[in-house]
């Protein structure tokens, strides 16, 4: 992720629903034609005769079919992790995939799911994204989701108050904003109190305003013994001079287990500036505006903040490495019932050192670049949360290229573009001989290769 970037309110690019989409097809194809009644029978007909044959090749060939499928799947996530412009084409082949899993009865036979489990359950994983009420691309519906989690992600009552939102909507009164808070502060106990700052993120905007990089963050402290989780709380804040409004709230919640895990939770918010000067605040969900995919960015729940070099005042610093502190206390991210994690596999960094050297001969292995390769030993399941499809790239080449991953390292800036560049290229190789982490791990080869296979 960006520096500076850890609130899904920095995410601004919404998923392009394909217009080729093949149940669309049937349904503009019968709304065109004077006699729907004639052309629904004969499509259904149609399509009935022609599925049996082919899908009995898909079972007869499954191993050619799933291996040629594989690679389009794989090819097509690079190209869209490249460039929000192939999202259409990705789409594409994620819809065919899933409408061929359900005409044939792929995800309900036995033989083929216990052959191909990993393929399987990502192809299902993915599909929930297609879905008009799964924009989030968790297991359940948006409006399910959110009637669930409402009271983990609701804006406390005292950062809704008119006054404050009339502050920390301009940036001329941001440091009134701020005083209101300090006021707030002063009536609370230690454990109670708000750690907040200003700070400009490196570079994505809000979902409202994609040129916006201002930033005022607050963390409200929670008592996991009453099931209260710690939230973050994220207001978009004009550029100086800007003016246009900022709309944009975003809260992420994390409430820790007995077991070191923490419940994620997530929800935008947008602002409605009213003429009479009164500010409201509801959720961009029930706006109608849509929302992104929250996992996409935030494999580990909360994330780090690493703002833009001298945005961040001096007397607000330590603040910084306090909420970063209290993210390295959250331990492993659990989305619950709304997400499985092992649907997506593993993540950057993952591959063994046999798979690296064929992928990028013996000279590399002992390269600095190649001893930096090691995304997974933090980002994994059980840990932060493994980077894996879907991803942002912007999130990631920010963190490696900017400097701030691998954590520690000592990496020239020519170095760290090319960790990025074999990091990416290791994860989405769809080479026959050389396979990368994501095709290795849907052909099954990863389990094959497990000792405990």
């Amino acid at each position: 992720m960006p520096s500076g970037v850890n609130l899904r309110s920095t995410l601004y690019r919404k998923r392009t629903v394909s217009p080729d989409r093949p149940r669309r097809f049937l349904t503009e194809e019968v709304f065109l034609n004077p006699l729907p009644g004639l052309v629904l029978f004969s499509s259904l007909l149609f399509t009935s005769n022609a599925s049996a044959p082919q899908c009995a090749g898909v079972k007869a060939h499954a191993d050619a079919w799933v291996a040629s499928k594989v690679d389009a799947l794989v090819a097509a996530a690079h190209a869209v992790y490249t460039d929000d412009e192939a999202e259409p084409a990705y789409d594409r082949v994620v819809g065919q995939l899933a409408d061929t899993f359900k005409r044939c009865g792929l995800s309900n036979d036995e033989a083929f799911k216990s052959r191909y489990p990993e393929f399987v359950g990502y192809v299902e994983a993915l599909a929930l994204n297609l879905k008009p009420d799964h924009e989030l691309g968790f297991v359940v519906p948006d409006r399910q989701y959110f009637e669930e989690t409402r009271d983990f992600v609701q804006i406390p009552e005292f950062l809704t108050n008119q006054s404050f939102l009339r502050l920390v909507s301009r940036f001329q009164t941001l440091e009134q904003a701020k005083a209101y808070l300090r006021r707030l502060n002063a009536s609370r106990s230690a454990d109670e109190k708000l750690i907040f700052f200003s700070y400009n993120s490196r570079h994505l905007g809000t979902p409202d305003s994609k040129d916006s990089f201002g930033r005022l963050l607050v963390v409200v402290p929670g008592d996991a013994s009453k099931g209260v989780p710690e939230k973050w709380v994220q207001f978009g804040v004009p550029d100086p001079g800007a003016r246009a409004r900022v709309r944009n709230v975003s809260v992420v919640s994390s409430l820790a287990n007995d077991d070191g895990t923490s419940n994620v939770y997530f929800k935008d918010f947008y602002r409605t500036f009213r003429p009479d000067g009164s500010i409201t605040i509801k959720g961009r969900w029930e706006l109608g505006e849509g929302d992104d995919n929250c996992a996409q960015c935030h494999k580990s729940g909360v994330l780090p903040i690493f703002p833009v070099a001298g945005s961040v005042r001096a007397d607000e610093r330590w603040a910084v490495e306090a909420v970063n502190a209290r993210f390295r206390t959250y331990g492993s991210p659990n989305f619950g019932k709304y997400l499985d994690e092992s649907k997506f596999g593993p993540g950057l960094g993952s591959a063994s050192w046999d798979a690296r050297e064929r992928l990028f001969g013996a000279s590399f292995t002992g390269t600095t670049v190649a001893r930096s390769m090691v995304c997974s030993s933090c980002h994994a399941p059980g840990g932060l949360g493994s980077f894996n499809w879907p991803m942002d790239s912007t999130i990631l080449s920010s963190y490696v290229e900017g400097g701030q991953m691998p954590f520690g390292s000592k990496l020239s800036g020519p170095q760290r573009t090319e960790l990025y560049e074999r990091l990416v290229e290791e994860y989405f190789s769809t080479d026959a001989a050389r396979p990368g982490i994501l095709k290795s791990w849907l052909l099954g080869r990863m389990r094959e290769q497990s000792p405990s296979s």
